[in-house]
């Protein structure tokens, strides 16, 4: 076994707020625009909110297995046809058992349930074509290996809000491993009136923009999106050689929805990250902050931050961007960081919000609107952090 491999990233498949072709959300992204941010009340009725959206037509489900067919799945499958070409290419000659799928998502297809059991308290009967296997959380990695015919390990990654970026920790090591020649890996996550409603009960939604690390946060803007990675042992040949190269993950435990105060399993997942790609924290150019807006997130993302990074170390949230995408969100954001190495002028993301800084908390190099990295970019991190204490952080470099 060769656990000394590299994972390299191929341009990635990736559906949000922000659209759903990479020109158009590099260029939406720097710019700090989104126009799937919109005051809806269809998740909500008598509540409007601010919620990302995806826009784009989605594959129609007809004419896939009843058990395939969720709202989530065809997300995930509208993803997977802006890698295909690259997909095929890269398949080609390989043994299906050497191709593994791993997907984080924390709803799949609960939003067919919802309507499900609608139809069952009014007509008295579940509406033909439900199957229970559509909301099964295995749902989105099994579909899409009945799509290609996968036969290696396909499996559905779900610890909340860091099921994504778990999904490409688990893609590397199956290569590092060897386990695997070419792995699908990436997070879905749809709208649904169970998910806005569950948040709002804890009183984490704000019902306009969100403002991360200000002084007048008051909650998340949930979304939904869909990204997905090609992963390779070696380098892509017609794009960027951008490779996962460290990451860390912890559990602290400390609470079923609330982060630990001290910040002590981010810590850990960070410095291990930071290990594993052999770097010293004044080498990453860039942090993508999990940057939810809810008062305890970021406060203890902002200690944790001043903690370990040059007080000067461009960072933004790109949530007030896509909204939370709750179990995509790690790999969307690790999608939105590849764009950030991309990109030949060097552009951040700028931090959307109301530039009033919370006082209590640490000052941060937060990235405002026009600002570039002062050279090439080569490390950028993305963090993520979960109900229950899960804590990830990845780290993605680029070739020169």
């Amino acid at each position: 076994m060769n656990f000394d491999c590299a994972a390299y990233l191929h341009p990635p498949g990736i559906l949000c707020a922000l659209g759903d072709a990479l020109p158009e959300i590099s260029g939406r992204l720097f710019a700090g625009s989104a126009p799937g941010m919109r005051v809806t009340e269809a998740y909500s009725p008598g509540s409007p909110l601010l919620l990302g959206e995806v826009a784009a037509d989605l594959p129609e489900l007809a004419v896939f297995p009843e058990m395939d067919r969720s709202r989530n799945n065809a997300l995930l499958l509208a993803a997977f046809a802006r890698i295909e070409a690259d997909y095929c290419r890269l398949a080609a000659g390989l043994p299906k058992r050497r191709v593994a799928i791993v997907i984080g998502s924390s709803t799949s297809g609960i939003f067919e349930s919802e309507n499900a059991v609608r139809h069952l308290e009014s007509a008295g009967f579940w509406p033909s074509g439900f199957r229970y296997e559509q909301q099964e959380l295995g749902s989105p990695s099994q579909a899409l290996a009945r799509q290609l015919g996968i036969q290696g390990a396909a499996w559905t990654v779900s610890t909340a809000c860091t099921s994504g970026a778990k999904a490409l920790i688990s893609g590397a090591r199956l290569l590092k491993a060897d386990l695997a020649d070419l792995v699908i890996a990436g997070g879905v996550d749809t709208l649904a009136r169970f998910t806005v409603a569950g948040f709002s009960a804890l009183g984490a939604v704000s019902p306009s923009r969100c403002l991360p690390f200000s002084a007048n946060r008051c909650g998340i803007n949930i979304g939904e999106a869909a990204a997905l990675f090609l992963m390779t042992r070696e380098a892509p040949a017609q794009s960027a050689a951008i490779r996962l190269s460290g990451w860390g993950e912890s559990s602290d435990g400390y609470h079923i929805s609330a982060p630990d105060p001290a910040g002590r399993g981010a810590l850990r997942a960070i410095r291990a990250a930071l290990r594993e790609a052999k770097l010293a924290p004044e080498a990453i150019g860039y942090v993508n902050l999990h940057g939810t807006a809810t008062a305890q997130n970021d406060a203890m993302e902002a200690k944790v931050m001043a903690e370990i990074f040059p007080p000067n170390t461009p960072m933004s949230s790109t949530k007030p961007l896509t909204g939370h995408t709750l179990g995509a969100s790690g790999a969307l954001e690790a999608g939105l960081c590849w764009l950030v190495l991309a990109d030949h002028d060097r552009r951040l993301p700028p931090h959307v919000w109301d530039g009033r800084p919370d006082q209590e908390l640490p000052p941060l190099g937060l990235v405002a609107p026009g600002i570039t990295a002062p050279s090439s970019l080569r490390s950028v991190l993305s963090t993520s952090f979960a109900f229950g204490g899960s804590n990830v952080a990845l780290i993605l470099e680029r070739e020169f």
